[in-house]
């Protein structure tokens, strides 16, 4: 049986993750909130963010901005992208 939940970044219940994708309480919350749906766009914009500003994931700098961008994008509705990103044109 599907775990659904009431995302509360697409703001309508959706299919949730199986289970927490990150570590610690923050890793909970999002499997409590988030759906997969939603998980899967953040996963995007995160490997976008990544190879724009050439992120070195050994870095607890990078780790640390891609957390806090992470929390921003899920809970906090804002629309996160990165700079100089150009959608391919179909």
């Amino acid at each position: 049986m599907t775990r659904m939940v009431n995302c509360v970044k697409l703001k309508r219940e959706a299919e949730g993750l199986d289970y927490p994708p990150y570590p610690g309480d923050l890793g909970v919350r999002i499997w409590r909130e988030i759906s997969k749906e939603a998980w899967a766009n953040w996963m995007e914009i995160q490997t976008r963010l990544v190879n724009e500003n050439r992120l070195n994931l050994a870095d607890a700098r990078a780790r640390k901005y891609l957390a806090q961008q992470m929390e921003s994008y899920l809970f906090d509705d804002r629309d996160i992208e990165a700079h100089g990103y150009v959608p391919p044109s179909e």
